[in-house]
C-alpha cells in the first residue's frame, strides 16, 4: 500500500499533457459528480457541522481547511490505488480524468467565446448575460466594449488560479498536491469573503490561496511577457513592465500580475469604469497610458491568442522538467 501510494502522487508528463489536451478540447462540462462540485457539496456540509457546534470563527476555518483537504486528498488516492490494483491502464485513465478535472482553461475560454459571439452577432443582452458568468458588475451598465473587457480581464486572471497554479502544484506534489491546491481554490471561491458571516470564517481558505498562488503568479507574469515576445502584435517588454508596476491597482496579491500583463501584452487598456450595486467601483485603467481601451473583436483574438499560448507554453514547459526530473 505504501508503494502504491507514493507512485500516486508522483507527477507524470504524458498525463499532464493528455488531461490538458482533453480540458482544451471538451472544456468542463457540468455533471452531478463533477469532483469540483463534490469538494463543494463536502466543504458545504463541513460548514454546516461546524457551525451548528459553535466552531464559526477563526478555528473553524482552520478545522473546514484540515477536514476537507483530509478527505479528499483520502478519497482521490484511494479510488486511484483500487483502479491501479484493477489494472494500470485504468489507473492511468483515472488520474488523467482527475488532472483534467481540476484544470480551468478550456472552460474559460469557451465563455469568453460566448460573449463575443454575441457581441459578434450584434445581441448585446445575451453577451451581458454571458459575461456575469465571468464577473460579479452591474451588466446593464456594460456597453460592447465594457464586456470585451471584462472577459479578456477575468480570462487573464483566472490564467492563474484556473490554471498555472494547477500546473505549479501538479508539478510540486503530483496528484495530492493538486487536489490539496483544488481544495483551497474552493475555498477562496466558497467561503472567502470579508463579510461579517465569512471575515473570520473564512480568512483560512482565503489566506492559503494567495500563499499557493503567490509564486505561481509570478511565474505566470514572466511567462506571459515571454510568449509575447514571439508573438506578432504583442510586446514582451510591455507585458513585463506593465506587470511590474501596475499589478498593484488590482486588490489581492496575485490577481494582478497576469492581468495586468495581458494588458501590456497586447497593448490595450482594460479594466476602467467598473458599477457593481449601482455603485462605480472603479474607475481605473490598467495598461500602458498610450494604448488604447481594448474594445475591439481583434482585440478580443489577440487576448485570447497571448493566454491560450501562455497556457500552451506553461503545459510544454512543465511536461518537459517532468521528464528532465524523472531521467535523472
Amino acid at each position: 500500500m505504501g508503494g502504491a501510494l507514493i507512485g500516486t502522487v508522483q507527477p507524470h508528463a504524458a498525463m499532464l499533457l493528455c488531461a490538458v489536451a482533453a480540458d482544451l478540447a471538451v472544456g468542463d462540462p457540468v455533471y452531478p459528480l463533477h469532483p469540483i462540485r463534490l469538494i463543494g457539496q463536502l466543504l458545504t456540509r463541513i460548514e454546516n457541522g461546524l457551525r451548528r457546534a459553535g466552531a464559526d470563527g477563526y478555528v473553524g476555518g482552520v478545522l473546514l481547511f484540515l477536514s476537507l483537504a483530509a478527505i479528499t486528498i483520502v478519497f482521490v488516492m484511494t479510488i486511484v490505488i483500487v483502479c491501479g490494483r484493477a489494472a494500470p491502464a485504468i489507473n492511468w485513465l483515472v488520474q488523467v480524468f482527475f488532472i483534467y478535472s481540476f484544470l480551468a482553461l478550456g472552460d474559460l475560454l469557451r465563455h469568453v467565446w460566448r460573449v463575443e459571439r454575441a457581441l459578434v452577432r450584434g445581441d448585446l443582452g445575451a453577451a451581458r448575460t454571458a459575461v456575469l458568468c465571468l464577473v460579479g458588475r452591474d451588466a446593464d451598465k456594460m456597453d460592447a466594449a465594457a464586456c470585451r473587457r471584462a472577459a479578456i480581464e477575468s480570462l487573464s486572471e483566472n490564467l492563474t488560479d484556473g490554471f498555472t497554479s494547477a500546473l505549479f502544484w501538479y508539478a510540486i506534489g503530483g496528484l495530492a498536491g493538486l487536489a490539496l491546491f483544488k481544495v483551497v481554490s474552493t475555498m477562496d471561491s466558497m467561503v472567502g469573503y470579508k463579510t461579517p458571516r465569512y471575515l473570520q470564517f473564512g480568512w483560512c481558505g482565503a489566506r492559503l490561496d494567495d500563499v499557493m498562488n503567490y509564486i505561481p503568479a509570478r511565474l505566470t507574469w514572466l511567462l506571459i511577457a515571454a510568449v509575447a515576445t514571439l508573438l506578432p502584435r504583442a510586446s514582451g517588454r510591455k507585458a513585463f513592465h506593465i506587470g511590474l508596476t501596475q499589478h498593484g491597482i488590482l486588490l489581492g496579491p496575485n490577481s494582478g500580475w497576469s492581468e495586468a500583463a495581458t494588458a501590456g501584452g497586447i497593448e490595450r487598456r482594460l479594466v476602467g469604469p467598473i458599477w457593481a450595486r449601482g455603485q462605480l467601483v472603479t474607475d481605473a485603467w490598467i495598461g500602458a497610458p498610450d494604448d488604447p481601451p481594448l474594445e475591439s473583436h481583434a482585440d478580443v483574438q489577440r487576448g485570447l491568442i497571448l493566454v491560450t499560448t501562455t497556457g500552451v507554453t506553461g503545459t510544454l514547459i512543465t511536461a518537459a522538467l517532468l521528464l528532465l526530473v524523472a531521467g535523472t
